[in-house]
């Protein structure tokens, strides 16, 4: 008996110690979802929010909201297509996408996000380069005016320009006083907003962006992290939305942090790409999806990318973002 007892005892040890381990073991297989309740920074959208998982539990009335009711103008050169190739692919990614995710480019449609890619370089002053926030770093803000000042564009209600590559640019100095000077003529109650001669009729929200990751070059004074911490700080002060391309460029499916990781999902300290491991392991069209470089064009990745996930992920932030502008609180619903 006493010998019985003795190896039961042990089992039950083994047991005890074991099945904390498999349980972690189990979730890191799984995508983390987050709180079911409330998202934590009700303006960054970061990785933690760059999830189908999210995406899916947005409450459908605003995501209709925002496909019926927002009209967004785009600049950006080459890494901002990882946004629009992520949104143009969506719409084909599961059943119902298709109508619940509809868009265009530049040819609006009734029951469609009114999507306006590469909508104001051509707005630009004269001999200025407004391709995107890095070629000319004050460029974007008389351009701005002038594309808003457009009567062509008065229903334009939501803007948002990227960065190239965001490294030694002067983010303190010129692109957050840029856009504060823009949202305080164009924003709710802005100088510009009203009625009368000058004066428009319908304000605009700002979206900021934060830059890609760079290979082993993100920490440092002017680097991606760097920049990006003064971006969110800025944001998250002054209640400005944010598509955060760092953050979601730097964490993988699981959440884990790759600081020296690239735009691609490629780090040395992984030893490989996660996005594209992770992508190599999961099933496309329940998992994740092909994006597309207009709406039902060819399947293509975004620029500088050897998988689809990082732009599926920045589609995901967008429509967060897009659902919150049109009214969301960010709160999830109890049983969700």
């Amino acid at each position: 008996m006493y010998i019985v007892m003795k190896i039961i005892t042990k089992a039950l040890i083994i047991l005890l110690f074991y099945t904390p381990f498999v349980t972690v073991c189990q979730a890191q297989n799984k995508e983390k979802v987050g709180s079911p309740k409330s998202i934590e920074n009700p303006v960054i959208a970061d990785y933690s929010v760059a999830k189908n998982s999210v995406l899916r539990r947005i409450p459908k009335e605003y995501i209709d909201k925002a496909r019926n009711s927002l009209h967004i103008a785009y600049q950006h050169s080459s890494h901002g297509t990882h946004v629009t190739k992520g949104l143009f692919g969506l719409p084909d990614f599961i059943k119902g996408d298709e109508l619940l995710f509809g868009i265009t480019n530049n040819s609006p449609e009734p029951g469609k996000l009114d999507f306006r890619d590469l909508a104001m370089q051509d707005y630009a002053d004269e001999g200025k380069d407004a391709t995107d926030l890095s070629r000319d770093e004050t460029a974007f803000i008389n351009t701005t005016r002038n594309f808003l000042d457009d009567p062509k564009n008065a229903e334009i209600n939501v803007v948002m320009w990227s960065w190239c590559s965001i490294s030694r640019h002067k983010v303190a100095a010129n692109y957050l006083p840029g856009m504060d000077s823009l949202i305080a003529e164009y924003g709710a109650g802005g100088s510009k907003i009203g009625k009368g001669e000058g004066k428009r009729h319908i304000p605009v929200t700002f979206v900021f962006m934060t830059g890609h990751a760079s290979p082993d070059s993100n920490v440092g004074e002017g680097r991606p992290k760097n920049q990006s911490d003064l971006i969110i700080d800025y944001c998250s002060k002054n209640k400005q939305y944010c598509l955060d391309y760092y953050s979601i460029d730097t964490h993988d499916m699981m959440g884990n942090y790759w600081e020296d990781t690239g735009d691609d999902g490629n780090s040395l300290t992984y030893k490989g790409n996660f996005y594209l491991d992770w992508q190599n392991a999961h099933k496309k069209g329940t998992d994740w999806y092909e994006n597309r470089p207009s709406p039902g064009g060819v399947a293509e990745c975004g620029a500088h990318n050897s998988q689809h996930i990082t732009a599926n992920r920045k589609a995901f932030a967008m429509w967060w973002i897009l659902a919150r502008i049109a009214g969301w609180d960010g709160q999830f619903k109890i049983n969700q």
